[in-house]
């Protein structure tokens, strides 16, 4: 059997959008990596999204903050962080704005002063959007039960911003005031977006993979790569084999080589298996 380099988003791939991670999630990476394929994740959150309960299902490694961060089992491949002059006039930015945020660092995420309360309503949106119907029990808490609130907001170890949109608009401007910066909306489409964010330019979760490729000195061939969102565009366009979740948004189903079940109705499992990695 050859070997295999298999790349998974988190949020809508490997866990739902309530972070709740399917047994049989867990039991495919398992059977896979006993078989000598190398499993990855390859995602948006920074490291100090990656509970216990995601991490102790023990990865092959890591790529984080869509290509920004990179580990290799326990070794740091590669780190890129905003200059703390510029996470500074972000957050200023923002204060003058009145939006609400927070700080994506791999030493935790920290939120700005009101994100708890005004956050609530956008977390019911956000889970409603992801066609959760019990919006009622959808917490801020629940969503990040680790956020640190009344912590210093100029960082030196930024990765990422992530910010409540008032308005579209607030997005548009965003990217007016920070052309230099790669300004992105998710938690919706179009003018329907929930939060902005602002992360490194040039770098996404498909060069974050040719990265790690590139250290292990491996080719894109044998590669396998499994999402469910526009973010996840890139890594699927650039591993040998894109695999769209059946919960994905109908971009990512059109560019991708195969289409399996939703997270929730062992879409991982189902995959790994059309595939014969187990």
């Amino acid at each position: 059997m050859t070997k295999k380099l298999i790349f998974l988003d988190v949020d809508g791939t490997l866990v739902n959008y309530e972070n709740k991670l399917p047994t049989s999630a867990v039991e495919a990476i398992k059977l896979a990596q006993k078989n000598g394929h190398k499993v990855y994740i390859s995602t948006g959150r920074s490291k100090s999204e990656m509970y216990d309960y995601i991490l102790d299902i023990g990865f092959d490694g890591y790529i984080g903050v869509n290509g920004a961060y990179i580990e290799d089992g326990d070794k740091v491949v590669w780190h890129k962080t905003i200059e703390p002059e510029k996470a500074k006039e972000i957050v200023n930015w923002l204060h003058s704005r009145q939006l609400e945020f927070y700080l994506e660092c791999n030493s935790g995420l920290y939120a700005s002063e009101n994100f708890r309360e005004r956050g609530q309503s956008t977390m019911e949106a956000y889970a409603a959007y992801k066609g959760r119907p019990s919006t009622e029990e959808i917490l801020v808490d629940y969503i990040f039960p680790e956020m640190i609130y009344d912590a210093n907001l100029y960082r030196d170890d930024l990765n990422k911003v992530s910010f409540i949109l008032e308005s579209y608009q607030d997005h548009i401007e965003s990217k007016k005031a920070f052309p230099d910066m790669k300004a992105g909306t998710w938690g919706g489409v179009g003018e329907k977006a929930l939060f902005g964010d602002l992360g490194l330019a040039g770098i996404d979760k498909g060069t974050g993979i040719a990265k790690l490729l590139e250290y292990l000195g491996h080719d894109k061939m044998n590669t396998l790569a499994f999402g469910d969102a526009k973010v996840d565009i890139p890594m699927l366009s650039y591993s040998e084999i894109g695999v769209a979740m059946g919960n994905g948004g109908d971009e990512i189903k059109k560019m991708s080589d195969y289409i399996t079940d939703s997270v929730e109705d062992d879409g991982l499992y189902n995959a790994f298996k059309y595939f014969g990695l187990i």
